[in-house]
């Protein structure tokens, strides 16, 4: 009797990037399976080289657990899981097997994982998603100035988390403060004016080089070790800043 390997993988990570136990596991073996071959990991799969054979979205989990094991009688075989995570597959595969005098021995290799604020990427697809033509006709027709009352609300709102003592509800304001910068870079993704244009990526990544620019201490070579030192050195880089900016 063969392996049965169950691949899992995060679909927030580029699709390529498996471990090294998950690319050994579906290279040496005799069958690699799916349900849809334009699945992502799927794709890339194929693209190295590999074949992989699709059995197609009809079997229900019960009847995929059975030719899944069934495949596994003389040969190794990885399971690509579908991006749905096959619900109630692993069940299946347990009920399957455990009737079995000689079952096969079953593996749940995990191909790639999360990373930290890999969940902004979901929220940028559903704002993405929002906005489209396929989308919700209310948040399509926002602009900057009809949002901008819900930005000092959320903002607000999220003070009155903090001060309430409520963590929960902070996370909960928190995020909807989120979806105000994720509202207004996804607009002005639709400006009609190159100048106007922006996206996610640029307003993070103009964060990022505030962050660092105003933080020698920690990127260069300040010496700020008090908190009021530190503060009074990103007052002076701040207002070093915006003179440079009016002097332009």
């Amino acid at each position: 009797m063969g392996r049965l390997s169950l691949l899992v993988t995060s679909p927030r990570v580029a699709p390529g990037l498996l471990s090294r136990s998950a690319w050994y596991a579906v290279e040496s073996a005799s069958a690699r399976l799916c349900r849809d071959l334009s699945e992502p990991v799927v794709d890339a799969i194929v693209e190295s080289g590999l074949t992989v054979d699709a059995v197609g979205p009809e079997p229900t989990a019960p009847d995929l657990a059975r030719l899944l094991v069934s495949r596994c009688v003389d040969s190794d075989v990885v399971w690509l899981g579908s991006s749905d995570a096959d619900p109630g597959l692993t069940d299946a595969i347990a009920s399957e097997v455990s009737r079995l005098e000689v079952p096969p021995e079953v593996e749940v290799i995990v191909g790639s994982w999360d990373v930290p604020g890999s969940r902004l990427l979901d929220a940028v697809a559903v704002m993405d998603r929002l906005r489209s033509a396929d989308g919700c006709p209310w948040d399509a027709k926002q602009t900057h100035e009809s949002l901008a009352k819900y930005l000092t609300e959320e903002a607000a709102e999220a003070v009155e988390a903090i001060e309430s003592g409520d963590r929960q509800h902070l996370a909960e304001e928190l995020g909807d403060v989120l979806l105000q910068v994720l509202f207004h870079s996804r607009v002005a993704e639709d400006a009609e004016s190159a100048q106007d244009q922006f996206d996610i990526d640029d307003v993070a990544g103009g964060l990022v080089d505030k962050l660092v620019r105003r933080h020698p201490h920690v990127f260069a070579d300040g010496d700020a070790s008090t908190p009021e030192e530190v503060e009074a050195e990103w007052a002076r880089i701040k207002a070093q800043e915006k003179a440079a900016k009016q002097a332009r």
